[in-house]
Order: structure tokens, then sequence, then C-alpha cells
């Protein structure tokens, strides 16, 4: 796949547009909000300097969580400038507008190698309608754009499909480098390919599944996705969380993964050369109890799902809410003869102490190889940085939903305009 760079012919003394992805984690003490997670306003920091250097006026348009075309103080993207300016000491000034006459105003003024911040686009309902006219008074502000926001590449919203319409258009570093690192996961992974799925949801991870079981030697399930899995099989799960369908449009995620099944029977991987283990593996045993939030572990035990698990009509109050030790210690000695790993979600509810040692056994055995290692997802993502070990994977990529919809094999509307004719 290739994508246009950013050149300095391209960009040297013009005025840039830069589609950023500064939809970060905030904290709220009164009325004073904060930045929690700078990962993805330090994620464009290359491109923005490299502006800098060629002379370039640079503005920044971003998102901010989801005020549904309604302007909502909290979310406002002054925190991210003032964060900008003071933390990571860009020149940056913030107008309070998208566009309009502020926009207009300040860019007039603006001097090479000075940065202004827009508003959050999603303060306005055309940015997710894709309307025209807001995606050509964008462009009107600059002379190129630049696209650094692939993490919101799944998205075909006006500031992604529709200022490339009027503007010469490239990608950023960090989606470049997204973009290279994805596509080599996919393209020519070292074997053994093992990938490492968790979570709770399962819609949001279905294409990555199908597409990612094809590739991969094995793949692991945890979370509570892998109850989808084990009620398909017939297994007893009690009150453990199922994800089902929100409309009827939606699938059936039970039969999605009985479907995954049939498809992979015969599909194997011998473990020391000579144990044949399926190609979808999911947890020998569990830990459970009848609530997330207990913090007594005699409420907790460990459930071994290898003999007498057949589902029944039961009333126990429990709930599956890690893998067990026989599941961690299987794991663990898989991904240690591992060519390259690749991890989207948590093994249980890792927040909670006593349903945490699924995830952190993962966590570090993924980096105690010396496997081409890739983490993704936001959750994924936190619990790595909560046990320490985020910096000793090969990449971490907080694009999220972008990436796992580019791990499907798709192509996604916030790439298609950035590929080389």
């Amino acid at each position: 796949m290739n994508l246009r760079s950013l050149t300095s012919t391209a960009v040297r003394g013009k005025r840039v547009l830069v589609r950023a992805n500064f939809d970060v984690a905030l904290h709220k003490d009164g009325s004073i909000i904060t930045v929690e997670d700078d990962t993805r306003l330090k994620a464009a920091l290359d491109t923005i300097h490299f502006l800098q250097e060629e002379g370039s006026r640079i503005i920044l348009i971003s998102h901010l969580g989801r005020p549904r075309g309604k302007v909502v103080p909290e979310l406002s993207l002054k925190p991210i400038a003032d964060y900008l300016k003071d933390n990571l000491g860009l020149p940056i000034s913030f107008v309070a507008d998208c566009g309009g006459p502020k926009t207009m105003t300040a860019i007039k003024t603006q001097q090479p190698g000075e940065i202004i911040l827009l508003e959050n686009l999603r303060f306005y309902p055309e940015e997710r309608a894709n309307d025209k006219d807001f995606a050509k008074k964008l462009a009107s502000l600059a002379d190129v754009y630049v696209d650094e926001a692939f993490s919101n590449a799944h998205r075909p919203h006006a500031s992604m499909i529709g200022i490339p319409e009027f503007l010469p258009s490239f990608a950023g570093f960090n989606l470049m480098t997204e973009v290279r690192t994805l596509t080599k996961l996919i393209s020519k992974p070292k074997k053994p390919f093992i990938v490492i799925l968790g979570g709770a949801k399962i819609s949001d991870k279905v294409g990555a599944l199908k597409y990612l079981t094809d590739l991969a030697d094995i793949v692991l399930i945890g979370g509570a996705i892998a109850n989808n899995f084990l009620s398909a099989e017939g297994f007893e799960i009690y009150r453990s969380f199922v994800e089902e369908s929100s409309t009827k449009m939606d699938a059936d995620y039970v039969e999605v993964a009985r479907e995954l099944i049939e498809e992979h029977k015969t599909d194997r991987i011998l473990k020391d050369n000579y144990i044949p283990l399926p190609k979808l593996l999911y947890p020998l045993d569990v830990v459970a109890a009848p609530e997330l939030s207990t913090t007594i572990k005699d409420d907790t035990k460990i459930i071994d799902l290898s003999h007498d698990m057949a589902d029944t009509q039961e009333h126990i109050q429990l709930q599956y809410l890690d893998i067990g030790p026989k599941t961690r210690k299987l794991y663990k000695e898989l991904i240690a003869g591992a060519g390259t790993v690749f991890w989207n979600g948590p093994m249980g509810v890792w927040e909670n102490e006593l349903f945490s040692e699924g995830t952190k056994t993962i966590a570090k055995a993924i980096t105690e190889t010396d496997a081409y290692t890739v983490l993704g997802g936001g959750d994924t993502i936190a619990a790595a940085n909560h046990f320490h070990v985020e910096h000793k994977f090969t990449y971490v990529s907080a694009a999220g939903g972008a990436a796992l919809k580019f791990l499907s094999g798709e192509m996604l509307p916030g790439i298609a305009p950035l590929l080389e004719k």
C-alpha cells in the first residue's frame, strides 16, 4: 500500500491543515479539565515539528468525545491546546471556532512555524454527515492537507474524506507508521504468528477475528468474548457476560463463534512438536465470582472447564472474570515460542486485582519473547501501562477500532484518499 508521504517541497512555506486525533482521556476536577493521557498528542509531534522546520503555518483540527453535533463545553479542545503549549512546548493558540470569522482573523496574523488549534470538529453536525460545504470551508483555510488521524480513518467524515477532494493530501508520519506496521503484521508475519484477543465486546472484533484467524497459526481467546465461544460449544457459563445483538440487523455473536469453530475445526498447531491443539483456543479454566466488583478473595473460585461443564438450567450467580491458572500456563508457554504476536483485549477484569492475573501474565509473557510484538486497543494499552510493560512492545497502536477494521482486510475510507494514484 503506497501512500503519499510528506516532502519538503509539498509543504515548505505553505499553510497546512493537519487532521490530528486529539480524542484523549481528560480529568475533571471541579471546573478544571486536564489531559490524563497524552499518547495521541505525542503521536502527532513528528509531523508538527517537520512542518515547523519547513516554515509552514500549521492549522490543527480534531474531534474530542461524542458531542453529537452540539457544543459541549466539557469537550472543548482548549485544554488540549493548553497541554500542547505548557507540557509539549508548542507555540500554539486556540481558536474557539472551526472555519468561521474567528478562524479567519487568527490565520491572517499567523507566522511561519506558528500553530493554531481549532475547536472540536464534532460540535458541528456537518462533520459526521460529511457535508461537502463544510469540508470545502475547512479546505479553504490552507494550501495542503495532512492526515495524522489513523485512529479515525474508519469514519467517513468531512475532515477525513471530504477535505482531500479540495486540497493536495498527504499522510502524516505517524499514520504512515501505523499503516506500515499493521500491513507487515498481516502480510509478512514471522511464524508462528499468535493472535491474542480479549476484552468485553466481540462485535467490534468480528471482522478482524475472521481475517486474522485465517492468517494466524493460533488464536488465544480470553476476556468476555471467550464466553461466546464457550457458549457456542455448549459449556456452562452461568451469569457471565455474553454480548448480544443490539439490533435485528446485527449478527448473533454466539453463532459467529460457532461458525468460526466449525470453519477451523480441522486446523491444528503442534505444541512441543507433538501435542495437537486447536487453532482457536479458549480457556481451560476460569476465575469466577458472583460480582466483578467483589474485593473478597473467598468469593472467587477456580472453575475447571475440562469436565462436567455442560450447559444446564441453573440459577447459580457466577460470572467468569479472568482466565484460570491452567489457561495462563498454557498461553504463556505458547507465547514463548512465537515469532509474531498481536494482542488486543484484556484477559479479564484487570482493574480488580482479584481478576488481574490473566492479563498480567499475558502482558509479561509477550514482552519476554524475542518476537515482533504489536499491542492494540485503548483498554489493552491501559492494562500494559498498569503492569509497566507498555514500553517493551515492538509497537503500540492506539488506533483501536480503525486498527481492527484495517486488520479485517478492509480499505478504510480515510486511507483511500491518501493512496498514490
